[in-house]
């Protein structure tokens, strides 16, 4: 019983310490302003995307295992619903994916946004994941015209203006 007792907890301990702990992403925003576009590269916990991505499919979702053209639509659909990039507040510019590549565990999700004139700024709306997760965090850093900005997005505090 005792053997039976102490498996089971350095079960329970495995798990606990395989789980993270907390809910975050962390995207890199380039504005390019040669090209009017910002380059995105978005970092997220795998296991947390899988989830976002599963939620409404019939069989759960794996970055590496299901068909690369359905995790396509599932990411750009999740990315167009959750983030909103604008010139000025509740506009959404159009949002190119590029492509994701794992890292350890977590991926990195990259697109871009086209602008139609040269910035200084821009309004950006950052749900990601938050209906999942409602701790969710999202933490975003740009870099443009030699400055460099963090936001800190989270439930309630979903929509801010970047200024560069």
């Amino acid at each position: 019983m005792r053997r039976l007792f102490f498996l089971f907890f350095a079960l329970l301990i495995s798990v606990a310490a395989w789980a993270h702990a907390y809910h975050a992403s962390i995207m890199d925003v380039h504005y390019n302003a040669k090209k009017q576009q910002l380059e995105v590269a978005l970092k997220v916990f795998t296991d947390d995307f899988e989830k976002a991505l599963s939620t409404g499919q019939p069989a759960a979702i794996s970055l590496e295992q299901s068909p690369k053209p359905q995790v396509t639509v599932l990411t750009t659909n999740l990315l167009r619903k959750s983030l909103a990039f604008g010139s000025k507040p509740g506009e959404a510019l159009p949002m190119q994916f590029v492509g994701i590549q794992r890292e350890n565990d977590a991926h990195w999700l990259y697109f871009t946004v086209k602008l139609a004139k040269p910035l200084t700024g821009i309004y950006l709306r950052n749900s990601l994941l938050q209906s999942t997760f409602p701790d969710q965090m999202n933490i975003v850093n740009v870099d443009a015209g030699g400055k460099k900005e963090s936001a800190l997005f989270r439930d309630g505090e979903e929509s801010q203006k970047l200024s560069w």
